[in-house]
C-alpha cells in the first residue's frame, strides 16, 4: 500500500484507532497535509509501537 492509500485509509479508521489506544487524543490522530509521518511519530510515542508496526496495523484494518 502506498503512502496516499495509507493516509486515505487512516482518515476512515482513526476513530477506531483512538478507541483501541485510549491514550490518543484528537490532536494525536490528526495530521496536516504532508505531515503523516510526524503524526505516526506521535502515535509511536503514545503506543510504544514502531512506525512500521503502525503502518502494518493500519494496512490490515
Amino acid at each position: 500500500m502506498n503512502e496516499d492509500q495509507l493516509e486515505g485509509k487512516w482518515k476512515q479508521i482513526r476513530g477506531e484507532f483512538k478507541q483501541k489506544y485510549g491514550r490518543l487524543t484528537d490532536d494525536d490522530v490528526t495530521f496536516s497535509e504532508g505531515k503523516f509521518d510526524e503524526m505516526l511519530g506521535r502515535l509511536q510515542e503514545k503506543t510504544g509501537r514502531s512506525k512500521e508496526e503502525l503502518k502494518e496495523e493500519i494496512d490490515r484494518w
